[in-house]
């Protein structure tokens, strides 16, 4: 663990990336992007996303910006490297966006992907990225018991 990451225990819906990014010292621009949703300029310290996202939207690409942060990237890796950096973006932005805890209690009522994302103030793409890195563990969707026939 890094000496930034001790402010980011809070996890799930009260995970605000904002606050981290404050606590970093990085500042958010928004603007018009024509091909993604954020970038992160190491050198400048600054995070681009793309202005019309909705509130959920730009949690989830702070949140994946904040990852890229944290982990030292500099946004000049190409080929494997830079799939690599995104997955692992995604996968930890996913864990912090998600806390196990909430799934629990939506995976209670909420029997499809896009119900369960609303309520946990997630895109579909990252409540699908976080079920899978739990795969094996008894997610109720997609719907795939082995046991039911």
């Amino acid at each position: 663990m890094s000496a930034a990451e001790p402010f980011l225990i809070e996890t799930g819906r009260h995970y605000s990336p904002h606050h981290a990014l404050d606590l970093l010292g990085v500042t958010v621009i928004r603007t018009w992007l024509r091909d993604t949703w954020g970038v992160w300029s190491h050198s400048r310290r600054k995070i681009v996303i793309a202005s019309g996202l909705s509130t959920v939207q730009e949690r989830c690409v702070l949140a994946h910006e904040v990852e890229h942060v944290l982990a030292g990237h500099d946004g000049c890796a190409t080929g494997v490297l830079a799939v690599r950096q995104e997955r692992d973006a995604d996968l930890e932005a996913a864990r912090k966006l998600v806390a196990i805890s909430d799934l629990c209690e939506v995976a209670q009522w909420a029997d499809e992907i896009r119900l369960a994302a609303h309520d946990l103030r997630v895109t579909e793409r990252v409540l699908r990225i976080r079920l899978r890195d739990l795969e094996g563990e008894g997610w109720p969707w997609p719907a795939t018991s082995k046991i039911g026939g």
